[in-house]
């Protein structure tokens, strides 16, 4: 693929982040893939799968936005640093367990690396800073 594609590719995962569109981020990938993510005990292999994931980030944070603050693109992978702003009003759920609105707003980072072949994701793999999340959210002790 070309390095164009690719970074189209990301750039339409990244709206549908940001629009809530859980449907148009699970179609972005192949029909054989791994999506891994340091909150989930499990990866995750479906499109309905990743569809329930990217619903419980919406349910946790109904007015989350996301935007790329680095990102390097090649003709077959991205790898990319993200920040997200959000106010928990809804159940989070992280490594399996589902956690009570707090009400509270957070500024959220993380990364992400995916492996991309004919125009689809076949790996995904994210590391939200999952620690600086729940201090900001009052549910962990902060420094």
């Amino acid at each position: 693929m070309l390095i164009e594609e690719v970074r189209r590719l990301d750039d339409r995962g990244m709206a549908a982040w940001d629009h809530h569109d859980a449907a148009d981020f699970a179609d972005l990938f192949a029909d054989v893939f791994t999506l891994s993510d340091v909150s989930l005990p499990n990866a995750l292999h479906s499109t309905d799968q990743v569809r329930q994931y990217m619903e419980t980030w919406f349910t946790a944070f109904p007015d989350m936005h996301i935007r790329s603050i680095n990102r390097v693109v090649t003709e077959d992978a991205v790898a990319a640093e993200v920040e997200f702003t959000g106010t928990n009003t809804g159940p989070l759920v992280v490594g399996g367990m589902e956690l009570p609105a707090t009400g509270k707003s957070v500024t959220g980072t993380g990364s992400y690396f995916a492996s991309v072949r004919d125009g689809k994701y076949t790996s995904f793999s994210a590391h939200p800073d999952v620690a600086g999340m729940m201090v900001q959210l009052g549910l962990m002790p902060g420094a």
